[in-house]
């Protein structure tokens, strides 16, 4: 598919890093040889589109995509972010184990993180810079400076095209005011819809990739998380209005009812929630955050799914009713 207005052409599903950078959040996927052979493999896979940031385990996700791309730089599209930090000071966001995270989209401290992210990542241009965060108070930044900084890069050819994540409709256009947008990472799953109201149809307007973000909508769409199943304390789904028991047993109603179609495409349930995303426009894009190569083989499948348009609308009836 075409990547906005940059010329670029980038495989349907991209690759998600965060939990490849591994950290407090990923205990799991701290892995090194792993992560860099996931990279690798998606080449292999027909995936060329790869995404980062500073922010995913303080840089070291950069670092990994950085060896594996080493000596196939050309090969790759690269997104990486700015305005996440921890070295400079911001607007208080996250803090990761004990460390603080800060919000800072100013020019100043921009320059600082591209520098940075450069040498992690082993390379002299960014294909995709994007703003992890809209900026806020007390650190507030005008979308103006910071689009006017980011365009003045990407006259240079330091970047080739300029994204924006976490980001609204309204936050869209103002983008729009004072440069171009390439693409915008949003949550999109056949149960988290919230985009197709206004997002969505802007950024078909103005020719702009939405890549989907959860299109798993936290893996309870993969067919793995039974019925009884209970999120753990603190867990990023505790607390989540789709594994409340009543939805829990209501969406897998729904995959059982899928049970068919998984038949007619031949493929798993997790394949078929992607490729359900991917039908929703040319201009529409999915990340996949797969931690291991073998992973990564079964979610590029959803790429080659030619999903029936009436299938498609099925799908959507029963979610509906989930609502």
């Amino acid at each position: 598919m075409k990547l906005g207005k940059t010329g670029l052409n980038v495989s349907k599903i991209g690759l998600g890093t965060w939990a490849i950078g591994g950290g407090p959040a990923f205990k799991d996927t701290d892995d090194k040889a792993v992560s860099i052979a996931t990279i690798q493999a998606a080449l292999k896979n027909g995936i060329n589109f790869i995404d980062t940031a500073p922010g995913y385990n303080f840089g070291n996700s950069e670092k990994i995509v950085g060896e594996a791309i080493k000596g196939n730089r050309e090969e790759y599209t690269i997104i990486t972010k700015c305005g996440i930090t921890w070295e400079r000071k911001g607007a208080l966001f996250n803090k990761v184990g004990d460390r603080q995270l800060y919000k800072n989209l100013s020019p100043e401290s921009i320059a600082l993180e591209l520098k940075d992210s450069l040498k992690r990542l082993q390379t002299d241009y960014i294909d995709i810079y994007m703003t992890h965060w809209p900026s806020v108070e007390p650190y507030k930044t005008s979308v103006k400076e910071t689009m006017t900084y980011l365009m003045g890069l990407k006259k240079k050819g330091i970047i080739k095209g300029i994204g924006a994540a976490n980001v609204n409709a309204d936050d869209v256009r103002e983008y729009l005011r004072y440069g171009e947008l390439d693409i915008v990472q949003a949550k999109y799953s056949i149960l988290d819809r919230e985009v197709e109201g206004d997002l969505l149809p802007l950024c078909k307007k103005n020719d702009i990739v939405l890549q989907a973000y959860s299109p798993l909508a936290m893996g309870i769409l993969s067919g793995t998380i039974g019925r009884d199943y209970v999120p753990a304390k603190g867990s990023a789904q505790n607390g989540k209005k789709w594994f409340e028991p009543k939805k829990l047993a209501a969406i897998n109603d729904m995959l059982d009812a899928w049970a068919s179609l998984t038949d007619k495409y031949n493929c798993s349930l997790a394949n078929l929630a992607i490729a359900w995303v991917l039908a929703q426009g040319n201009n529409v894009n999915v990340l996949s955050g797969s931690t291991t190569p073998e992973q990564l083989d079964e979610n590029s499948k959803a790429m080659h799914i030619n999903l029936d348009p009436a299938d498609a609308a099925d799908m959507l009836e029963m979610a509906k009713k989930i609502d």
